[in-house]
């Protein structure tokens, strides 16, 4: 029996020794994604032509509408009449005024008399001075009622002028707000009118997409309806709040001599013209230290080893910042769990995000 252990004991170890030892961990895949000139960036956008400026128009006085030549879709020009008031008590107004203004004026004359009478009886020494200083101050009286009177008489004029509403450039009437026979409010909208002169083309995009342009960026232009048809357009303003409900943010391109093809309304698709030194967008999270030092985790592609990689950081939106350099196209950025890889370190498979 004893015997018998010892032979096991002996061949235990042996045993042990020809088992296979176990495999290293796999390294762990990574969310990553592939650098090119055009990261974030969809190629084509669709937008719609719309009108640079956009105007509501109405009277500033109330009154009730007697006319309204035009109508939603009409194309106007500058100082065509587009909508009249009442003119029955305006007009009684502006006779008024010129009533007292007339008798503004008698009552200077008047007044401009008795003045002279009061000095020339004081000259003679048969007027007392108190009588003259009365006199004078009743002429200055009369000279402030008369200007007065003037004043009524010129905003009652403009009032009277101004119960005509007409186009204060050329443009497309968009909307109508009141018909004729309805009484206004001063100040009350009647119609809305779109300018032709400029037009540009909104388009609504993400944060990530918005981080990836930058005001001045151009693009070409092609109507949807008719992609023969294209237009110049630049960037020239992007709105600072995002939609509530889609959490977009709306770009406006300016049209540079667009066709008359690209009316109000119009589907347009614009697509950006990509330069040499066009940058890339990557989440926020992906880039380490990026207050001082800023880098990426960037993936080599024959041995799956990351190396920090620094990079110049541009403009920052939502979750989303610009990398105007230190990337090349090709480029494998790691954006998950940066904080727990070290240089040299091996990755396992690539996941997108």
């Amino acid at each position: 029996m004893k015997r018998l252990l010892l032979i096991l004991a002996l061949a235990g170890p042996a045993v042990a020794a020809d088992a296979p030892a176990p495999e290293g961990a796999a390294p762990r895949p990574v969310v990553s994604l592939i650098v090119n000139p055009q990261s974030g960036l969809p190629v084509t956008y669709v937008g719609t032509v719309a009108a640079r400026i956009e105007t509501d128009l109405g009277f500033p006085q109330a009154g009730t509408i007697v006319e309204r030549p035009v109508s939603a879709g009409d194309t106007v020009v500058t100082g065509e009449v587009l909508a009249r008031l009442d003119p029955e008590d305006l007009d009684a107004d502006l006779r008024a005024a010129e009533a007292g203004v007339a008798v503004a004026e008698a009552q200077l004359r008047s007044a401009t008399d008795a003045r002279d009478r009061a000095r020339e009886l004081a000259a003679r020494g048969v007027g007392s001075a108190t009588r003259l200083e009365d006199a004078s101050r009743a002429l200055v009286a009369a000279e402030a009622r008369l200007e007065q009177a003037r004043a009524a008489l010129a905003r009652a004029a403009d009032l009277r002028r101004l119960a005509t509403l007409t186009a204060p450039q050329d443009g497309v009437v968009t909307e109508v707000a009141a018909e004729p026979g309805a009484t206004l409010s001063a100040g009350q909208r009647v119609l809305r009118l779109a300018a032709t002169g400029e037009r540009e083309i909104v388009i609504d995009l993400s944060e990530a997409d918005v981080a990836a342009i930058q005001p001045g960026a151009t693009f070409t232009a092609r109507l949807a309806a008719n992609a023969a048809v294209t237009a110049p357009a630049v960037l020239t303003r992007v709105d600072p709040v995002a939609e509530r409900a889609t959490r977009t943010r709306r770009l406006h391109l300016t049209l540079t001599d667009p066709p008359d093809g690209f009316r109000l309304g119009a589907l347009a698709r614009v697509t950006p013209v990509v330069h040499a030194g066009a940058g890339v967008v990557l989440p926020v999270g992906s880039v380490l230290d990026p207050e001082s030092a800023p880098a990426v985790w960037v993936v080599a592609p024959d041995d799956r080893s990351v190396a920090r990689t620094p990079v110049t950081l541009g403009a920052t939106l939502g979750g989303f910042v610009l990398v105007v350099s230190g990337l090349t196209a090709g480029d494998e950025i790691v954006t998950k769990g940066i904080h727990s890889l070290e240089d040299g370190q091996v990755v396992g498979p690539r996941v997108t995000p």
